[in-house]
């Protein structure tokens, strides 16, 4: 049984990172760590001299790998033990490559092969001008400010043009001026309040339009008989009210059976 795991994105650019071992697993890891900038180094004792943080260990021998990974964690590093899970601090994603749209699919070492098949389905899916319109909507920080003050309010306009079929559905290609014509031309965030019904405590059993309308939610209204999975799918920073309790503006779900 796999473990639960945080996903993250670390900044190696320039960083000492250790890579261990010969053959195309080593060198492949040589090459996702060069990718991101990192500066690989072969030799455990010096890059722990150097500060390292991460290393990724790719010995074909399992002794050889097991003492090595236990030297890098009892120095303070995160190990990454190729093909050896149960060795592993953290693994490596497959990866849909959009800069700066950066898309990880893991399964916490369970099978490299599905995650695979999902990132090259994703692939297939998402247009190439994908990091465009993420470089357009980190240009247009101010002028989404100037639009719409209240973070709430922002956030809404957001994900509404964000939506599938929305004027910046990131499934479709977009003119290099789509953000800016959309700030100019988009009507103002209004405030909404949903009634969700439950039809049982999977996850699972949500619709899609339920599914998306949690996701969306500022503010999610639950009793004590709505299960943290069901809760768990929407967003994390959303606010969790119990029945009665005073409700902000912007997107309210509320959840009931």
């Amino acid at each position: 049984m796999t473990l639960p795991a945080l996903p993250l994105f670390h900044r190696i650019h320039g960083q000492p990172v250790i890579v261990l071992g010969m053959g195309e697993a080593a060198a492949a890891k040589r090459r996702l760590v060069e990718r991101a900038g990192g500066q690989v180094i072969d030799d455990l004792a010096q890059g722990i001299d150097l500060g390292a943080r991460l290393a990724f260990i790719a010995h074909d021998d399992e002794v050889t790998a097991r003492a090595d990974a236990l030297r890098a964690r009892c120095a303070g590093l995160l190990v990454n033990v190729v093909d050896r899970p149960d060795l592993c601090d953290f693994t490596t994603p497959s990866l849909v490559d959009r800069a700066p749209v950066l898309i990880a699919v893991g399964t916490g070492g369970a099978s490299a092969g599905l995650a695979k098949a999902l990132r090259l389905r994703l692939d297939a899916m998402l247009p190439h001008s994908l990091g465009v319109l993420a470089d357009a909507l980190h240009a247009a920080r101010t002028a989404l400010r100037a639009r719409w003050p209240d973070g709430a309010t922002r956030r809404r306009a957001l994900d509404g043009a964000l939506d599938a079929g929305g004027a910046l559905d990131p499934f479709r290609d977009h003119p290099g001026d789509a953000v800016a014509q959309w700030i100019d031309r988009a009507a103002p965030a209004a405030p909404a309040r949903y009634v969700v019904h439950l039809s049982s405590i999977d996850p699972d059993d949500l619709t899609l339009r339920q599914a998306r309308v949690l996701g969306h939610a500022d503010a999610v209204v639950a009793g004590p008989d709505v299960p943290p999975a069901i809760l768990s799918r929407a967003r994390a920073d959303a606010q969790r009210l119990a029945p009665g309790d005073p409700e902000p503006r912007g997107i309210v779900v509320e959840l009931r059976f």
